[in-house]
């Protein structure tokens, strides 16, 4: 069992290595999903990229959510993505 806590990175209270990101496309923008694991938990925190006059532009986002396992973790952040994306649209990038 201690090979499995060591692997990933269960017991030990602190944060591990975050697991390779995963991508998809939504409207023209790419989610990227990025969470991380806390605790024996997998925390929501994700990407929005796009490319605008020639420029990547990205946003970042964080969502208190937590799941028991990576995949959950990953769909729940493409569908906050998304969500965020046809809310925001455009304007996701603007300053101000």
């Amino acid at each position: 069992m201690s090979f499995f806590k060591k692997l990933f990175g269960l017991g030990s209270g602190s944060a591990a290595v975050s697991p390779e990101p995963k991508s998809i496309e939504h409207e023209g923008y790419e989610i990227i999903a990025t969470p991380y694991e806390e605790r024996g938990r997998f925390q929501l925190c994700g990407v929005i990229a796009k490319e605008i006059d020639g420029e990547r532009r990205e946003h970042r986002f964080i969502r208190a959510d937590q799941f028991t396992t990576l995949d959950d973790a990953v769909e729940m952040t493409f569908f906050k993505g998304r969500q965020i994306i046809d809310q925001s649209g455009p304007r996701l990038f603007e300053m101000g």
